[in-house]
């Protein structure tokens, strides 16, 4: 956990390459529309409690992977963001299913460090595009329910995403006061 807030803290972090497509506003919110290319992932998932739960304990699993609990005890650059897929009901509340994610650093895509933990497993990710909608302060379930809720609207009903899950994307460390990036995106649907 020290080496996860250390690299927070003083830059050693590696945020994940896009392609900005485009920006766009609509009604006075702004949003992107990004690229994202297939890579690996450590994940990590949990069903039967609240985003608000449980999140902390998921963010904590990966974070101790990438710093060295590991079979290979390799410690890694944190890259950002934390991505949790959530799932949500008809009326916009979230499933009690989480997965948690990060990107794999770029300098160990080709052989990933094999995870000691059980729960934790590597996974091939597609390449994605993603609308993005950026936001900041703490975020929990409510703040990421309301900020998807805004992306819906302004999207409207005909944009091509995927309404069964979205991701909600932490950028910052939970010490970090002030400056705080969250996003949540919503994948496009591929034609």
């Amino acid at each position: 956990m020290f080496v996860m807030i250390k690299n927070w803290l003083l830059g050693a972090t590696e945020e994940s390459e896009y392609k900005l497509l485009s920006t766009e506003c609509k009604d006075g919110v702004s949003y992107e529309v990004r690229r994202y290319d297939a890579c690996k992932h450590v994940c990590v998932s949990l069903e039967g409690r609240s985003f608000d739960q449980v999140s902390g304990d998921l963010q904590r699993k990966l974070l101790a992977y990438m710093s060295g609990d590991n079979e290979q005890g390799e410690v890694m650059n944190t890259p950002v963001p934390i991505i949790f897929t959530v799932f949500p009901r008809d009326d916009g509340s979230l499933n009690r299913r989480l997965v948690a994610a990060l990107r794999i650093p770029s300098s160990f895509q080709i052989a990933p460090p094999t995870p000691t933990d059980s729960s934790i497993r590597i996974e091939d990710r597609p390449g994605m595009t993603v609308y993005v909608l950026r936001f900041g302060g703490f975020a929990g379930e409510s703040e990421f329910r309301a900020e998807a809720s805004r992306l819906t609207c302004t999207l409207g009903d005909s944009a091509p995403f995927q309404r069964k899950q979205y991701l909600c994307c932490i950028y910052d460390p939970p010490i970090k006061p002030y400056g705080r990036r969250n996003e949540v995106w919503f994948l496009q649907d591929e034609p």
